[in-house]
Order: C-alpha cells, then structure tokens, then sequence
C-alpha cells in the first residue's frame, strides 16, 4: 500500500541520487496538445516514439496517455514499452513527474510530489490550466508502488536541478528565485527546503539559464553533473552567439563554488548549436489558444546537447541537424566511454520548449530491482 509522507525525506535518510546512477525505469508522457506541438502534434509524437524505443533499449520505459489516445499509441509501441492511462496537461514529465529519492541504508525508493503551476502560474506561465499535470505525480508514484512525500507547498521542476548524488545541487537564481515560483521565501529558505527534501548541503548557484529558454531559465538546457566533482557546461567560443557571455559567467561561477564535499569543481566544455528561429511555416501550423505561451514567426528558441538523458549503460543525446551534432557526439563518446551514446534528431522536440531531458524521469534502482 502506498503511503503519503508530510515530513522531510532527508530526516528520514533518503537523498536525490544523480541521474548517472542505475535506474530501475524511464516514464514519459504522449504528446498531444495543439497549442505546444505543430501538425497536430504528430511529428513530436513520432520524436518521442523513438526516444522512447531508444530508451526501451536499455532499459524498462513506461508513457502516460491520456484516455482518447491509449489504443493509437498501445498499436505503435512494442509490448516492451508499457503504456498506461494518465491524464495531463502537457508531456514534459521531467517537471510534471515526481522526484524520486533512495533511502541507501535500506534501498527504498520514495517520491516527491511538488507544487507545480507550468511554469509561473498567471505570472508567466506556458499555459492554463494545469490541474492535470498537477496529479500526475501521485499517480506514477501509486502505479510505481512507491511512498509520496507530499511537498506541492512549494513549487519546483525537475528540470531546475541537477544532483551529484552526494550532497550537492547545481541550479539558476533566475528560476529557483524567480517571484512566480515562490514569492514568499528568500533564498535562504529556499535553499533549507531543498536541502530537507533532497539531502543536499550545498547548493552552486549560477546566476541564469540559457537566453530564450521559456522555463526562466532550468539549468538543464546549461550544465549538468556527468558524475561527483564533475560538470559538463554549455559552451561557445564565437562572441555573435546569443549564450557567449552567459556560458562564460556560469563558467566563472562552477569555478568560484566547491561542491558539497570540498572539492573544486571539474568542467567539461560541450558546444552549443545554433539557436532554434520558428519558420513562419512552422508557426502556421501550431493551434492558436489565449491561454497558452505564443509562437509567432521568428520565436527563439535555446537548443542544447547538456538537455541528454543518462540510462543503464548508455546516453541518448538530441540531434538538431546542426553543423556541431557530430562534434557532440564525439565529446560524449570520449566522456562516457563504457556507455553507448544514441544520437537522435529532435528539433520536434525542441520546438515545444525543451528536449530529451524535459521529457523523461528517471526512476532510481531500490532493492528490489
């Protein structure tokens, strides 16, 4: 029986683990709303179907339908991809899902189940409403069988951290401090209540995100842990580029900050593509609604390698047809040479607001997997 929790998983011996670490499973969410995906959102679902068969690959993946939808996407994927009835608003199941944390003393995995308002509530938000999206973490956890830690008093998405698994959290003031999240906490509070939820001592602060990033800035479109004491960071080198002096101020940051254990953080440089411009073409065929984020002509939108998702024994990394997807790949490859690196076209995935990262969760390995 799956049981709710009000207290704080890191006084009960549970922390975030890093997403390099083994998982028992991968969930994701099926496409489908008009207002976020062009051609009646048909080329992004064909974009997740081969994230999700990449991912199948190597290791269990489960996505939530919503009901209309179930027997068309139950007919596409193979029957090693399990597929469930799960209603929401939108498919970014990075923010949408829960937060899932392992007691190591004993291997039981629990849950987070935050507060989330798409992206700045009233104040900024992507769209409305988001009531859906607001159950879907209780609901994985019940179909996981996993116990929930209810924290939706406060608003946060997994796409805003990035955890090394001992005790330290990479993350943006533009988001986590941004006043449509949670205006009443200072920074001091803020970093408390992660700290109690998540088992981190120390918090490294960049000061935003990637320009064009309609999240305010997640840190997952800029820097990531690759392991303890070590972080991969967006780079380039032409000074025309919209991130130059962004990724140079992040740079000085992760260098001006130790981790949770002392040590000075190692930086891998990974080089940015070009930024996504939404074709006058494209935007036609995106459904227009007053109440979600516009898509004009024009738009841009951030495009990074850093958005790639770890599983067991390999890495499945965007692909944008950009004259630097090979370079990536190399880098990747030389980085993580005991995993195989799947490289996959995602620009669908891109136009929507994010990338492979921002679509999928990672359910950490408990005894019993």
């Amino acid at each position: 029986m799956v049981k709710t929790w009000r207290g704080a998983p890191a006084a009960d011996g549970y922390r975030m683990p890093g997403e390099f670490e083994k998982h028992a499973g991968t969930w994701m969410l099926w496409p489908t709303r008009t207002d976020t995906w062009r051609l009646g959102a048909k080329p992004a679902q064909d974009a997740y179907r081969r994230v999700a068969l990449a991912i199948a690959s190597f290791e269990p993946v489960t996505i939530g339908v919503n009901g209309s939808g179930y027997e068309h996407v139950r007919r596409i994927l193979p029957d090693k991809v399990r597929v469930v009835e799960l209603s929401s608003n939108d498919a970014w199941m990075r923010d949408i899902g829960p937060t899932f944390v392992k007691n190591d003393a004993t291997g039981e995995v629990r849950g987070i189940d935050w507060g989330f308002n798409a992206w700045g509530g009233l104040n900024g938000g992507l769209y409305f409403p988001w009531d859906l999206d607001q159950l879907a973490k209780q609901k994985v956890l019940e179909i996981e069988g996993k116990d929930r830690y209810d924290v939706r008093d406060f608003i946060m998405e997994g796409g805003a951290v990035s955890a090394d698994g001992e005790g330290t959290l990479l993350a943006t003031e533009q988001c986590l401090l941004h006043p449509n999240r949670n205006p009443r906490l200072s920074r001091t509070e803020i970093e408390s209540r992660l700290g109690r939820c998540l088992g981190v001592r120390r918090i490294v602060w960049l000061k935003r995100g990637l320009a064009d990033d309609e999240t305010d800035g997640h840190v997952d479109e800029l820097a990531a842990f690759a392991a303890p004491g070590i972080v991969l960071l967006a780079w380039t080198d032409d000074p025309g580029h919209s991130q130059y002096e962004i990724v140079r101020e992040a740079e000085a940051a992760l260098e001006a900050q130790p981790d949770a254990r002392g040590r000075r953080l190692h930086i891998e440089r990974i080089p940015l593509p070009d930024p996504i411009v939404l074709s006058a073409s494209e935007c036609r065929t995106i459904d227009r609604a007053a109440q979600s984020f516009g898509r004009t002509p024009g738009t841009r939108l951030s495009a990074s390698y850093i958005n790639f998702y770890f599983c067991n024994g390999g890495l499945i990394l965007p692909a944008f047809g950009d004259r630097r997807d090979r370079e990536a790949h190399a880098r990747f490859a030389a980085l993580f040479p005991g995993r195989k690196i799947v490289q996959l076209y995602t620009r669908e995935i891109a136009l929507g607001g994010g990338n492979i990262h921002c679509i999928t969760q990672q359910v950490p390995a408990g005894n019993r997997e």
